[in-house]
């Protein structure tokens, strides 16, 4: 019995692509394989990498299909995973991988790939604006008094008596407030940009080990973020961030598993640094957009609905809400979490465009009579 497979969520160009690296994989296979359209084949290919695809995943996966994830991407939430660069070979390692062949699946990809939806982590500023301190003022100094100014008749040695108007007292200006101490900084703020470098080791008490190597934006650590929630609370001292040698680093770094991205971990501070407010800053009335669709994490399996109402277009916070059908307190904190790694931004209401009247003013009515 022959083996079906399709194709969506993709460009044409990706789609001839795939096809045609499909049959020269198929031939090798002495032809089981058919390809037929997404609603009657047993397995559908989705492109995960285009804006469609993550909800073209979940439509395929409420209807209990097996779905294949093309992506360049080093895992994917998908059953099965084809990687990119399409080519024949890649196709044939999938679909052995499918039917129990003995080929070994395709190789994981480099250590510093980004998960499935990630992008490199923006360059934020050093310091939040409310960790700036604000710039004291100039002191107000009382405007130094002038001698009165003497009557004509007594500047030019006249013996007339003459009355002598004193000058008015300085107004008193009171000294400006002093300057509000900085922020102290906690984990999310150290993981930034230009705030650490090389490698360095960092774990609370008992708590899971973290070997952050700041300069290539990577970490080593748990593969779940909630054992690490009280991490983020408090503050941390740079003193906190023990030295490491390379070679130590590589050592302990086999036993923690394959890198991930620090923006991860940005992203999770983020989650948890609002408690369910909007940071500080950002307009609890404005609309807000998803850039790029972002890796939602299995622990929150609430943040894909979130991230699929918010795909659809720019929209307040309470039509977010009502879209997804998550809670209020939810859904701010994952527009904080995606504000923090620069997968979200706010949509500024552009003015509407002025009539043809308008335009042509006073005048212009003037010269079509």
């Amino acid at each position: 019995m022959a083996l079906t497979l399709g194709t969506t969520g993709m460009d044409s160009a990706t789609e001839a692509e795939l096809h045609k690296a499909f049959q020269q994989a198929n031939a090798s296979h002495g032809g089981r394989w058919q390809l037929v359209p997404e609603g009657d084949a047993d397995y559908v290919v989705v492109d995960m990498d285009s804006m469609y695809g993550p909800m073209s995943w979940l439509r395929l996966h409420a209807a209990g299909k097996q779905v294949i994830g093309l992506t360049s991407a080093a895992r994917t939430q998908t059953d099965f995973r084809l990687e990119r660069p399409i080519s024949a070979a890649a196709v044939s390692l999938l679909l052995n991988q499918i039917t129990g062949g003995s080929i070994a699946p395709a190789a994981a990809a480099p250590a510093q790939s980004v998960p499935s939806g990630m992008s490199p982590s923006p360059e934020p500023e050093d310091q939040l604006p409310e960790e700036m301190p604000a710039k004291p003022r100039e002191d107000l100094r009382a405007p130094t008094p002038t001698a009165p100014r003497l009557p004509e008749s007594v500047a030019a040695g006249s013996l007339a008596p003459t009355t002598i108007e004193p000058a008015a007292p300085a107004p008193v200006v009171a000294p400006p407030p002093p300057p509000a101490p900085p922020r102290e900084k906690r984990l999310g703020d150290w993981l930034g940009a230009n705030e650490l470098r090389g490698k360095v080791r960092y774990q609370q008490g008992a708590g899971p080990v973290l070997l952050i190597d700041a300069d290539a934006r990577q970490y080593h650590g748990p593969a779940a973020l909630k054992p690490l929630a009280g991490y983020f609370d408090g503050a941390v001292e740079r003193e906190s961030f023990g030295s490491i040698d390379d070679a130590t680093f590589a050592r302990e770094a086999t036993s923690l598993g394959a890198p991930q991205p620090l923006s991860r971990l940005q992203w999770y501070g983020g989650l948890l640094a609002g408690q369910g407010k909007l940071l500080p800053g950002f307009d609890p009335s404005a609309k807000y957009r998803l850039s790029k669709w972002p890796q939602t994490e299995r622990e929150f399996p609430k943040h894909f609905r979130i991230a699929t109402a918010m795909m659809k277009g720019p929209a307040t916070l309470e039509e977010v809400t009502g879209a997804s059908g998550v809670p209020h307190e939810d859904v701010i904190d994952f527009v904080n979490a995606n504000l923090a790694t620069g997968f979200a931004e706010v949509v500024s209401e552009q003015p509407p465009e002025p009539t043809d009247t308008q335009k042509g003013g006073l005048f212009g009515r003037l010269r079509g009579k």
